[in-house]
């Protein structure tokens, strides 16, 4: 696919995005989608200069990394930006885990500092054990940043002579410490350096050519991969604008309200605010102003081809289906824009910056066709999982990553996915695709939402089960859809029990928690 002009080899990630404040300097950075805030390139690097110094001076860069603890926010990107010039890594955390998790995942990661937005200082979880915790208050219209010492935390910050940096971060240079999402046992710490991100910027710049006329909402979480890279970061390394929330989180009952004040030109989510959206349309999309969206990118859960269609068809923007994970920076395969390829619905795309290899049974290369395990390597990824030596031994071999996907590249290079490792229902031997079965439901016009799961079955060890949102306004009973399956899926794959639910849990990225839903219905 043709290359962006915009993805000459950098210093890391800030230098791509100091190239954009080199270029682009009277164009908007951020801002908020009511508007009460907009900084231009130019603004952005005096907000982050100024935060680097405070923090420098109060000696918060140091032996460890600090925590970011914020949704998407103004302070999150400033935060961000200025620890980095800092030569501090950072470590995003939700604010919408519990005090315990919060405490755990500091102590972790041995984090010396916390950085939040004022206006979160209620919610923050203190704890008298842990790292000292700093507000930050961003005043874009006197091009000024406020912090302020909230707790004091048990470690003893570092003079600003042994905190401040010469030199902007190189490439093997620690950026951030991400957690996995943890859907089994304890998350996992994943180190990316500014090369990994930069690499991994360059492959979604590329992919869609993102540049200055650019604009997005940024609605995925950015304590997230998704979020933080394909929606925050590939953005400032291309100099366009990026948009945050009202909220500071995705609102289905003002997105397209959003959308239209940030003049978005696309937007990527996860599948379920693909369906939320497709579901509240009718009453909410401005049929009759329609935003100019150039495309609308769907990534970090699978997305079922009847979704995609009527997203396309309802939105009036093509979509994309991406591939990611945090081990590798976000994204590893992505479909084209339409000028650039066929985008093959059923698939996540081609490579985009790495190589993907499908393994086979034994660890042989799989032939074209065939399923596997899908591995990848390349700039992007990351070196292991950090304090996690076996973790790291059973995932990385030979500068490859086993992601614990199973899947197949066809004839032209494109992946198609077919499950988890772990996620697979083993029905009497049978294995199955949760994600299949939850396509076939999706294709029913009176089905919004689904989740397949396996429950516990006498006979046959495992067997499949189903939960599904039904479309306003539409009725079906069990016999119907799986009528409806019988027409898409082996005789085995069809739901013995289909339940009809008001909501279905999900993980904190937003998809469908399959195990939580088990657990949820495991009694009836």
């Amino acid at each position: 696919m043709p290359a962006s002009k915009r993805t000459e080899r950098h210093a890391g990630i800030a230098g791509c995005i100091d190239d954009s404040i080199r270029t682009a300097p009277d164009r908007i950075a951020i801002g908020t989608a009511d508007g009460r805030m907009r900084a231009s390139y130019r603004q952005l690097n005096e907000l982050v200069a100024a935060l680097a110094r405070k923090l420098t001076d109060a000696g918060i860069p140091g032996a460890g990394p600090i925590a970011l603890y914020s949704d998407n926010s103004p302070e999150f990107v400033v935060a961000l930006l200025a620890a980095w010039r800092a030569g501090a890594a950072v470590v995003p955390v939700n604010p919408q885990l519990t005090a315990t998790e919060v405490e755990t995942r500091l102590a972790a990661v041995k984090a010396r500092a916390v950085v939040l937005p004022r206006r979160l200082a209620d919610s923050y979880p203190a704890g008298a054990h842990g790292p000292g915790a700093w507000l930050v208050e961003v005043d874009a219209a006197s091009n000024d940043v406020a912090i302020g010492k909230v707790q004091e935390g048990t470690g003893q910050p570092q003079t600003a002579a042994r905190s401040r940096r010469a030199c902007p971060p190189a490439d093997a240079d620690l950026a951030l410490l991400m957690f996995t999402t943890g859907s089994t046992g304890t998350p996992k710490i994943v180190p990316l350096t500014h090369g990994n991100l930069s690499a991994s910027v360059a492959g979604i710049v590329s992919a869609y050519h993102l540049g200055p006329d650019d604009a997005t909402l940024l609605i995925m979480p950015l304590f997230h991969g998704h979020g933080l890279v394909a929606g925050l970061l590939a953005t400032l390394a291309s100099a366009g604008a990026a948009y945050l929330p009202i909220t500071g989180r995705f609102s289905a009952h003002l997105f397209w309200t959003e959308i239209a004040s940030a003049h978005a030109t696309w937007y990527t989510a996860v599948p379920t605010v693909h369906q939320i959206l497709l579901a509240r349309a009718d009453t909410e999309y401005p049929a009759d102003r329609p935003p100019a969206l150039r495309f609308i990118r769907s990534s970090s859960a699978p997305l079922a081809p009847a979704v995609l269609t009527r997203t396309q068809e309802r939105f009036g923007a093509p979509v994309i289906p991406a591939y990611g994970m945090t081990e590798t920076a976000h994204q590893a395969a992505s479909n084209p824009l339409p000028g650039d390829g066929i985008c093959k619905a059923a698939s996540v795309g081609m490579a985009t910056g790495l190589d993907i290899r499908i393994a086979a049974a034994r660890g042989t290369p799989a032939a074209a066709g065939e399923t596997g395990e899908v591995c990848v390597r390349g700039p992007a990824l990351t070196s292991g999982y950090l304090g996690d030596p076996q973790a790291t031994a059973e995932a990385f071999s030979g500068g490859w990553f086993r992601t614990g996907d199973l899947g197949h590249v066809d004839s032209d290079g494109y992946l198609f996915l077919s499950g988890r490792t772990k996620d697979m229902i083993n029905r009497g031997g049978e294995k199955i695709a949760p994600q299949s079965v939850e396509a076939a439901l999706l294709s029913h016009p009176a089905v919004e939402d689904a989740l397949a799961f396996p429950a516990s079955d006498a006979k046959y060890g495992e067997e499949v089960n189903a939960a599904v949102i039904l479309q306003p306004g539409h009725r079906a009973t069990q016999a119907e859809l799986q009528q409806h399956c019988r027409g898409l899926l082996s005789a085995f794959e069809i739901p013995a029990k289909i339940y009809f639910l008001d909501r279905l849990p999900r993980t904190a990225k937003g998809d469908g928690d399959r195990r939580a839903l088990a657990v949820s219905l495991s009694g009836d």
